[in-house]
């Protein structure tokens, strides 16, 4: 499918940006970016903590193994910058990239090497281990969430190689895709079961 620039060519597109409010028009990126725009007009009309409390509430079923946090990847990543920020909403929106410190770099306008430093300083973890979990985290939802083959899902998320996301989970999660997939499979049923329950109406369930 042509990019939205060719398709609608009097719209001006902004591939910088994961979402963007022009007046009382919201447009996101696609996929996982959706829930980062949806989380941004939660905090405008109920603020920050409450924004934080649905982001929690989301990612629920979102359980890594061995005792590891179970929230996601993006409200571990808190920079304390507006610079740093920029980069890591640049990350998230274009996964597909080879996402160097070098790229990261110039979005945020410091050396590779401020960079770098900044960025371990006020997230705790080096560039290339961010972005390794921030494309666990985007697959971890397509895995759990949809139906695409792992093949589709490492090349959405920039692994490419299906081996090398099963890899990155096992480092990130302490389980690979398979099992996420089966646990999502399983937490969406009980959420179904549940909500026949409340309502006494039965719900479609997808296999």
């Amino acid at each position: 499918m042509p990019p939205a620039r060719i398709q609608i060519p009097e719209v001006a597109v902004d591939e910088d940006q994961i979402f963007v409010v022009d007046g009382s028009i919201w447009t996101s990126a696609g996929m996982t970016a959706t829930i980062d725009m949806a989380l941004a007009m939660i905090e405008k009309d109920h603020g920050k903590e409450v924004s934080r409390a649905v982001a929690r509430k989301l990612v629920v079923y979102h359980r890594r193994a061995g005792g590891q946090s179970q929230f996601s990847a993006l409200l571990e990543l808190e920079p304390k910058s507006d610079r740093i920020q920029k980069a890591i909403d640049y990350a998230v929106a274009h996964l597909r990239n080879a996402l160097s410190v070098e790229e990261l770099a110039e979005v945020a306008s410091l050396s590779p090497r401020q960079f770098s430093r900044a960025f371990t300083a006020e997230t705790g973890e080096s560039p290339a281990k961010a972005v390794e979990r921030l494309r666990v985290e985007a697959a971890r939802l397509m895995l759990e969430q949809g139906r695409l083959s792992m093949d589709v899902i490492a090349n959405e998320v920039g692994f490419f190689d299906r081996v090398r996301m099963r890899r990155a989970f096992v480092r990130t999660l302490g389980q690979p895709p398979q099992s996420v997939r089966r646990k999502g499979r399983e937490g969406r049923a009980a959420a179904e079961l549940e909500a026949e329950d409340d309502s006494g109406v039965p719900v479609s369930r997808q296999p």
